[in-house]
């Protein structure tokens, strides 16, 4: 991409996610030239991750395919993965933005084959996955990856794998001598398409995250459910391998805590009934789903989720904010302590399995970046006008579900093609 050329016509989108091809898409499909960046090799963002996303229980699959048909037929979009950007300078209709690319090491010649995974030994944990499974040095991120090419884990450099790599490759797509570049592109307006990361679970300290195997979060959740993910789609323990029935979700993992995330992040209440759902496709009547809630909050038609949980006779909620997690050394099962608000009982209750229903944030820090946007005070992008020819996008604004989040792609979208139709009707005239 060294021969990428924008002008102030073009319109920069930073962010792979469903936000990002949402905005970059709508504004190239109204004759703009749009630049779509994103720091992964592949698109496709914290979506593609999910098992189902509701209200419809739809797999990501399905939208992703449609989006990367509407990217591969529309030449006005250029994508460009393994891209940061580094700063921006500037104003409204004529931004400088500075842009690091890092070299994949496989070169377009790729055909997607796996030879050179299957040449290669070393392993990593495999971030596509949460770390619950490990992937070779030589990977494709997932099935449905665009660009469908593989990438070489920069940590293989100077070792014998990646001479088998080399050697295993029928079409000379592994070229070690790719080298990071840095490029600076001159747009007219930018959409920050970020997106989220899960609240960290391993600080909540109380639920033993990181003491006890059997104690995962919503996200590593719907990793285990997916056919291709670490499980083969079973509900497994990382304790044993053994099948968990019982099941315990905890809302509110470190939302709406001062100590933690402030912010409630609206979504983590429905994917957790969401996730009910998948206990008893699995399981039938012989599985069983605990709620552990202080509210529910699932509005408009998300309600009709809520409503299913609770006619459903495997699905059990408790009103409770739990104190604590501690472990049953003899079965590894977690134990659940606190108090039933609305019977002021004590309990300690055993699962097989603890699901935390983490909160989302920003996935960027715009000070640190260095970027002057206007953020609330959790970091999200606000719609302000100091912001210029910027915009916020999906979650990068606040934390949203599939479907709002696409119709704030779209409105940033707008916004962004308003600008850089001022620029040309000033410049015209």
């Amino acid at each position: 991409m060294t021969d990428v050329v924008a002008t102030n016509q073009t319109i920069l989108v930073v962010g792979g996610g469903i936000s990002g091809m949402t905005a970059a898409l709508e504004a190239a499909e109204c004759g703009k030239d749009v630049i779509l960046i994103e720091k992964n090799p592949s698109l496709g963002g914290r979506v593609s991750q999910l098992y189902k996303y509701f209200p419809k229980m739809c797999y990501p699959t399905c939208g992703m395919e449609i989006n990367l048909r509407r990217i591969k037929a529309n030449k006005r979009v250029r994508v460009m993965t393994l891209a940061e950007v580094t700063s921006v300078t500037g104003d409204t209709g004529n931004y400088s933005v500075d842009i690091k690319h890092a070299p994949r090491y496989v070169n377009d010649n790729c055909t997607a084959c796996g030879a050179c995974t299957a040449a290669v030994e070393t392993e990593f944990d495999d971030e596509y996955h949460y770390g619950l499974k490990k992937r070779k040095g030589a990977y494709l991120p997932f099935f449905m990856a665009y660009p469908q090419r593989y990438i070489i884990d920069p940590r293989l450099i100077g070792t014998a794998d990646v001479d088998k790599a080399k050697a295993a490759c029928q079409y000379e797509a592994i070229d070690m001598d790719m080298a990071e570049e840095n490029l600076t592109l001159n747009v007219g307006a930018i959409i920050w398409a970020t997106g989220w990361k899960p609240y960290d679970a391993n600080k909540i300290q109380p639920y033993a995250y990181d003491r006890i195997p059997n104690v995962i979060t919503s996200v590593e959740f719907e990793r285990l459910l997916d056919p291709m993910g670490p499980t083969g789609g079973k509900i497994l323990r990382p304790s044993d391998g053994k099948e968990a029935k019982d099941i315990a979700f905890i809302q509110c993992a470190g939302s709406r805590d001062h100590n933690y995330l402030k912010h409630c992040s609206r979504i983590c209440c429905t994917a957790s009934l969401k996730q009910t759902t998948y206990v008893r496709e699995q399981y039938g009547d012989d599985g069983k789903s605990t709620i552990y809630y202080i509210d529910i909050r699932a509005i408009d038609r998300f309600e009709d989720l809520y409503h299913k949980a609770k006619a459903d006779s495997t699905v059990n909620f408790i009103k409770s904010k739990v104190a604590n997690v501690t472990l049953d050394k003899a079965t590894g099962n977690p134990i659940l302590n606190g108090v039933d608000t609305e019977g002021y009982n004590r309990y300690s209750t055993p699962h097989e399995l603890v699901v935390l229903a983490i909160g989302m944030e920003p996935s960027v820090d715009f000070n640190q970046l260095g970027v002057k946007m206007a953020v609330n005070e959790h970091g999200f992008i606000e719609n302000d006008p100091s912001n210029g020819g910027m915009f916020g996008a999906g979650v990068a604004t606040d934390a949203l579900d599939v479907n709002r989040a696409v119709q704030s792609a779209t409105a940033s979208a707008l916004r962004a093609i308003q600008v850089v139709n001022q620029v040309a009707t000033t410049e015209g005239g």
